[in-house]
């Protein structure tokens, strides 16, 4: 009797980490660092006199996304799913409030952030976790009427509806195709009928086509990647950069801190567009590192999901991975001219806390159910 209870003590243990989970993850952060600093120092020198300022921002970032990942591993998995509908209506409070001029910040003519102390926060972010967790929780407990229009589609589609509602009077056009595809592909393993979702992305489909069609310039940018050299000094010319970036880099590349087309030629060089550096600066061989950490960070992400018994715990680590996978996938697809140039930061790369922050919860959650997943 008693080496039966040892038995079913030692099962009831949680498990270790994902040890390849993180790993991959702190690679490409530490990666991301080395990144920043080298293709934001000259643009931080005539900023603000310090080439160090978006590299020591970027280190407090990481120590700070580090530290919540931890937080989020050893959380009890009861206050890991927490009260989620708390968590989405402060999610469209904060977005709400990025609408409101005395707390946010206005830049490149749009009111994406808000104010957080010296720090700025960008809610989208947030968002794309907090969706996930809303549609693990409705999906695990609606199967049964998963299948019904009123109660297993309506009730989704409203929510990721009003959360891009919002992200387009910002106006952040990425952010909200990203929510909707997030939306889109969870609901695929939720069980909501193809029917369904089939129609609901004709009229996405057809409201990206007015949006795009309203704007002139965002018309020409849209079409700008079918062929940017057709006007490289206006629509095409972040992306022609971009090119010119990865040209150069060859094999090993032009080496750590000699890349040129960071020298103001490149825009966003330490943000969206930080892979075109890194491709210039490490050439091949570096651009080959930074595949083959994603493709094991979300080789790792996707077992967890599939290893885990309960439903809810399955559908979280499968948006998880949905949230990083789709960061790398469209990202990648900017920088390389296969998409139209939108803002997709690269998770763990590019500089901002925003996104740090998201991309460490998301690894702290799943490094949870990596705990419980079967072996």
């Amino acid at each position: 009797m008693s080496a039966v209870r040892v038995a079913t003590a030692e099962n009831k243990l949680p498990g270790r980490f994902d040890l390849w989970l993180l790993g991959a993850a702190l690679v490409l952060a530490g990666l991301g660092l080395v990144m920043v600093f080298s293709s934001s120092g000259v643009m931080a020198e005539r900023l603000n006199g310090n080439r160090y300022f978006f590299f020591q921002r970027q280190a407090l970032f990481a120590l700070v996304s580090v530290g919540l990942m931890t937080i989020c591993a050893y959380m009890p998995r009861k206050v890991l799913h927490g009260p989620v509908y708390l968590w989405l209506f402060a999610i469209i409070g904060l977005l709400v409030l990025t609408l409101v001029p005395p707390f946010s910040v206005k830049a490149g003519g749009a009111r994406r952030w808000m104010h957080l102390g010296p720090a700025t926060l960008q809610p989208m972010e947030l968002a794309k976790v907090v969706l996930v967790m809303y549609l693990a929780y409705f999906f695990s407990q609606k199967q049964k009427l998963v299948r019904s229009f009123s109660v297993g589609f309506i009730p989704p589609v409203m929510v990721t509806g009003f959360l891009g509602l919002i992200l387009l009077l910002q106006p952040d056009f990425g952010g909200a195709v990203f929510l909707g595809m997030l939306f889109f592909l969870m609901s695929l393993v939720g069980g909501t009928r193809i029917t369904y979702l089939a129609v609901s992305m004709m009229f996405g489909i057809g409201a990206m086509g007015l949006l795009i069609a309203s704007s002139p310039y965002r018309f020409k940018r849209w079409f700008a990647f079918l062929d940017p050299f057709k006007d490289p000094q206006n629509v095409g010319y972040q992306l022609v950069q971009s090119f010119y970036a990865f040209g150069s880099g060859g094999i090993v590349g032009a080496g750590f801190g000699a890349g040129k087309q960071k020298l103001f030629y490149l825009p966003e060089a330490h943000n969206d567009f930080i892979m075109a550096v890194l491709g210039e600066e490490l050439g091949f061989i570096g651009v080959s590192l930074v595949f083959l950490c994603i493709g094991i960070l979300l080789w790792r992400a996707f077992k967890v999901a599939l290893a885990q018994d309960d439903l809810r715990d399955r559908f979280t680590a499968y948006g998880m991975a949905l949230v990083l996978g789709l960061g790398f996938v469209l990202n990648l697809a900017v920088v390389l001219g296969c998409v139209p140039p939108k803002g997709v930061a690269m998770p763990f790369l590019s500089y901002g806390g925003s996104n740090l922050l998201a991309c460490f919860l998301c690894v702290g959650i799943l490094l949870n159910l990596s705990r419980s997943a079967r072996t």
